[in-house]
């Protein structure tokens, strides 16, 4: 079983599929077992299992402010 994807608050992901609405890119608004996801056009919210939500990831548009920076590791 492959190593769960870091997710954080805030980030911004583009899904394989399209929402109805025509978007496709939406922000993670909650973290758990199921993912809380907030699309970025018609700002519908919807629930998805976290492995689900793997399978479905097509790319991340944005990171969120939690997520661990390169640019930290240099800074010294």
């Amino acid at each position: 079983m492959p190593a769960p994807i870091p997710l954080y608050i805030d980030d911004i992901v583009q899904l394989r599929k399209s929402h109805p609405c025509g978007g496709d890119t939406w922000r993670i608004v909650r973290l758990g077992a199921e993912i809380g996801l907030r699309c970025q056009t018609c700002d519908r919210r919807v629930l998805l299992a976290r492995a689900e939500l793997e399978r479905r990831i097509k790319r991340f548009v944005g990171r969120g402010p939690d997520a661990p920076d390169s640019d930290d590791a240099s800074a010294e």
